[in-house]
């Protein structure tokens, strides 16, 4: 049985706020790690994405449609190195 997490293990979005419920797995079930921004079809959506790149598009976001302070941004973007598409293997 597969761990079912509390946030996307790729941008940090809590799942529970995924429109979609989460990304899709190549079979079409729903995927438990991963949101529809981020995974769909069992792929990244953008698998050339680096962690730098991740983190500037979750302070953007954050910033612009979230109006979140920068202090809590700088907190989210921390955060995703210790997430499981981009821990090192």
């Amino acid at each position: 049985m597969q761990k079912a997490y509390q946030q996307c293990q790729s941008c940090g979005m809590p799942l529970k706020k995924d429109k979609k419920g989460g990304g899709s797995e190549s079979d079409g079930t729903l995927s438990l790690k991963y949101c529809s921004s981020c995974y769909q079809g069992g792929a990244f959506i953008k698998p050339e994405m680096t962690l730098a790149e991740m983190q500037s598009l979750v302070d953007r976001v954050l910033k612009n449609e979230m109006k979140w302070w920068k202090i809590f941004r700088w907190l989210a973007a921390k955060q995703l190195p210790t997430l499981e598409r981009w821990k090192i293997k």
